[in-house]
């Protein structure tokens, strides 16, 4: 794991100094906040698409897509990675659905989070209990569901969101790549760092540490042990 050089030391100021600088930068933070508002309601006022009736595999067998959304209308899908074969599957998926061990509060949104897959549901749970996954795990290895909703078969990772309405069921947003990165609240945390992500491709000042993309994230063996079966 790479080191932060204490070389890299952001200028010293007075209190005063310090006060001016953090309330020009709260002004472009309040802005970015007030554009986040607003593509939020834009996301709220998108149409939508009806699905098929996807049957996926799930731990206790067959389950249709609006069976996976429980006693909620809204339904939030990470589609992971999968690699057939793999004894460690993609680190940057394992890495990001780590975080989300308590997921009870989304109920009170009318709303469940699970994950869904492309490996075989038995592989799948087993993958789940090696890396320590507390979400609900579903497979789409029989079903056209994950190419549908742009996750094929070793293909990327992507998130979506669903409505239910009685039995039918309907896509309503869709994102991957980096637009997977304000679920994460790792990147939201380090962001707030004088470091940064420490990564290259971020604009940091001169001598600032920085290091190749992906180099600082938690591989998928470090998830193991450190919440996996074994782990502590």
């Amino acid at each position: 794991m790479p080191t932060s050089s204490n070389d890299a030391l952001p200028p010293v100021v007075d209190a005063p100094t310090w006060e001016k600088e953090l309330a020009a930068l709260r002004v472009r933070e309040k802005a970015a906040t007030r554009e986040l508002d607003a593509i939020a309601a834009q996301r709220r006022r998108l149409p939508m698409v009806k699905l098929p009736d996807y049957v996926l595999e799930g731990a206790e067998g067959p389950v249709r897509l609006a069976e996976i959304f429980g006693d909620q209308p809204q339904l939030i899908v990470y589609s992971h990675m999968w690699h057939e074969g793999a004894e460690w599957q993609c680190g940057g998926c394992t890495g990001f659905t780590s975080q989300f061990t308590r997921l009870a509060g989304l109920e009170k949104f009318d709303a469940r989070f699970v994950i869904v897959t492309q490996g075989p549901i038995d592989e799948a749970l087993a993958y789940q209990r090696k890396v320590g996954n507390k979400m609900a795990w579903y497979s789409t290895a029989n079903s056209p569901f994950g190419s549908d909703v742009g996750a094929p078969p070793d293909g990327g990772f992507a998130v979506n969101v669903f409505l239910r309405d009685g039995d039918s069921v309907y896509r309503t947003w869709h994102t991957d790549g980096r637009g997977t990165e304000q679920r994460s609240y790792l990147f939201a945390l380090v962001d707030l760092l004088p470091y940064g992500r420490q990564e290259e491709w971020q604009d940091s000042p001169e001598g600032w540490p920085q290091s190749p993309t992906y180099s600082r994230w938690a591989s998928s063996q470090e998830i193991a042990a450190a919440y996996g079966e074994g782990g502590r």
